[in-house]
């Protein structure tokens, strides 16, 4: 069981899948499993391997699952002696299992292939993101273009969420040539898990997109959630630079800072 596991373990980080690893490191007395027992949790509860069954491992999953949310480790503690006082069991013992959860690497899809989105993408696997390119231009989707992206699309922009798996790291940079791409393909991106949806351009552009987005229906708490424009204000001026202030922001918002302050004016009229 333990190779199992430990296949199981490098597929889900090959496949950019969420899951929690979970073993015991601790057991003292009587207990159900002996320390080095392993599982792997899955977002629906499923498990591969054991830590004991029953009510103790009951809480363990429930313990990964809440790890898979946060994102952080945890080391939690049962004494398995008295269930009317709360334990998990009568074996008499004591136990300690880490919990830590297996995430997707945070993830950058830049969506247009300018010379800003290009910047962009190969900024972003420098600071280690994941980094899809999308254009719905072949030539600017290829792997010659930003030879260093993790994957390419050659599509719309509405089809991205249908052949990528879009999590609560997943951030989006719009750097298209026109409104009309971005108002055909922000609703379906609108309806993923993407803490971050970014749209570069004018406050002028960005005011014609959300009204050809509510003439389509779009709820405005939705639209909220859009980010235009975007970048810290930093002046800057040349795509790399812009490049810098958008994944300033984008760092912003991944650390915990609820929209990543103010996008400026110095993207306007780049792409």
């Amino acid at each position: 069981m333990t190779d199992r596991i430990f296949k199981e373990l490098a597929r889900l980080t090959a496949a950019q899948e969420t899951a929690a690893f979970c073993v015991i490191t601790s057991a003292k007395g009587s207990t159900p499993r002996q320390a080095g027992s392993k599982m792997i949790v899955y977002p629906d509860g499923q498990i591969l391997g054991t830590v004991g069954g029953g009510e103790l491992e009951h809480r363990v999953v429930e313990e990964a699952k809440l790890a898979m949310q946060t994102g952080q480790p945890k080391v939690v503690a049962y004494s398995m002696a008295d269930p009317e006082r709360g334990d998990p069991g009568v074996c008499g013992g004591q136990l300690e299992v880490y919990v830590e959860p297996i995430l997707p690497r945070p993830a950058v899809i830049v969506v247009g292939a300018g010379h800003v989105g290009k910047a962009v993408a190969e900024l972003a696997k420098w600071l280690g993101y994941y980094v899809v390119v999308s254009d719905d231009r072949p030539e600017f989707s290829s792997e010659s273009h930003v030879p260093d992206a993790d994957a390419n699309h050659s599509g719309p922009m509405e089809a991205i969420p249908d052949e990528f798996t879009i999590h609560r790291q997943t951030y989006f940079v719009l750097t298209t040539r026109n409104v009309e791409v971005d108002a055909a393909g922000l609703p379906r991106l609108m309806e993923t898990q993407s803490p971050f949806i970014g749209v570069i351009g004018s406050r002028r552009r960005w005011e014609t997109t959300r009204s050809k987005l509510l003439e389509q229906g779009v709820p405005e708490e939705k639209i909220a959630r859009i980010q235009s424009p975007i970048g810290l204000e930093l002046h800057a001026e040349t795509p790399a630079e812009i490049a810098v202030s958008i994944m300033a922001q984008i760092i912003l918002v991944q650390r915990g800072d609820a929209d990543g302050g103010d996008g400026g004016e110095p993207m306007a009229g780049k792409e």
